[in-house]
């Protein structure tokens, strides 16, 4: 037996894989990937190199360009330091943030064919495309 064969194994899985059924589900946008769009559409719009901002934020130029690519998860402390290199408060960063979430999740939902005010099971939690509407239960 030749080595080769030797370091073969034999895979038997122990479920058979379920067979799709119909389009696979939107994958839901991640808070960091939204987070580095705005940042990174800031600094653009602003027309500063990212070495300008990560300097001005005294944070890393590699560690700045994670976050804006969403490979990484910024602390607070990072994310508001990059907002005040952008002339902005940490709040408009999460806003803008937010805003895109209700946006892209609003478009998902109607994609679904998804609608009403609430999230389903949820009162009091506004749905997609709600933004700024609060309901309360009496």
């Amino acid at each position: 037996m030749t080595i080769r064969a030797t370091n073969q194994a034999r895979v038997i899985p122990l479920r058979p894989f379920p067979a799709p059924s119909g389009p696979a589900p939107a994958r839901e946008p991640l808070w960091r990937d939204l987070v580095g769009d705005v940042l990174r559409g800031e600094r653009l719009a602003q027309e500063r190199t990212l070495k300008d901002v990560a300097d001005t934020a005294r944070i890393s130029m590699a560690y700045l360009s994670e976050v804006e690519r969403g490979r990484k998860e910024a602390s607070s402390e990072v994310l508001a330091a990059a907002a005040q290199a952008l002339g902005l408060s940490l709040s408009e960063v999460l806003a803008l943030a937010q805003g895109e979430l209700v946006r892209l999740s609003g478009a998902r939902s109607r994609s679904l064919g998804a609608g009403g005010a609430g999230h389903a099971g949820r009162p009091g939690v506004p749905g997609p495309g709600s933004a700024g509407t609060v309901q309360l239960a009496a």
